[in-house]
């Protein structure tokens, strides 16, 4: 039996290039200036290329972005043995793939009443998949409620936590006070909390990924210690 299905560790790297390909993507649209082409020979055709291009990393990074979604999604429909038309969930963001994360493994749902079959799907998944495999409807169905509730508000505060962070980082390189920083942040607010509503988002995803990661490490080290040792 494998500890972890690597999907899932697949769909977490996935995800963390997410915000490496906007940050990267995000300088270079910064770096491109079209107003450079101003005092040259040609002056009217050059800005329009740089313009262009310009607008061609903006939509090239928001596509790689699409990309590496659909790949984390993917990622884990095959996690759950499904089929590929599960895919469409992922148009609804993180609570698409809430619901992907809440789907039983296929193998499971298909074995029948005979013991072997039964055992032999079993084997294949693991430890988290037959955890929540073993609970029924109702503690289920409360389960997930739960996860969902604490899932956004550790988001929620890791946001908070990441801003803190970033206005003290800022504080300190720029000179000025926390409170200054703060203000300045405040003056454009609807940037911020569009900027940070993606974060949460972010989180949302990140941490219904390490869900069962960490359940199957947790489950691991915990059956190791409890196994008895020979001398």
């Amino acid at each position: 039996m494998k500890m972890i299905k690597k999907q899932w560790v697949v769909a977490v790297v996935l995800l963390l290039l997410i915000p490496v390909v906007l940050v990267l993507g995000g300088a270079l649209f910064s770096l491109i200036n079209p107003e450079i082409a101003a005092g040259h020979p040609n002056y009217v055709r050059n800005f329009h290329l740089l313009s262009l291009l310009k607008i061609t990393v903006m939509w090239a990074t928001a596509a790689a972005v699409l990309v590496l979604w659909l790949l984390v999604c993917l990622q884990v429909i095959r996690a759950k043995k499904r089929s590929a038309s599960w895919l469409v969930l992922a148009a609804l963001g993180p609570f698409g793939l809430a619901i992907l994360a809440m789907l039983n493994d296929a193998k499971l749902n298909h074995a029948t009443t005979n013991d072997a079959i039964l055992n032999e799907a079993t084997a294949e998944t693991d430890r988290y998949s037959r955890f929540v495999r073993s609970l029924n409807g109702f503690v289920r169905a409360g389960y997930e409620l739960c996860t969902f509730v604490i899932v956004w508000a550790l988001a929620y505060e890791a946001m908070v936590l990441k801003r803190t962070l970033m206005i003290r980082y800022e504080a300190a390189t720029t000179g000025s006070s926390i409170a200054q920083v703060t203000d300045l942040h405040n003056a454009s607010g609807g940037m911020w909390a569009f900027a940070e509503g993606m974060e949460v988002m972010f989180f949302v995803v990140l941490l219904y990924l390490l869900r069962p990661v960490i359940f199957n490490l947790v489950g691991r080290v915990a059956a190791t210690m409890g196994s008895p040792k020979t001398s």
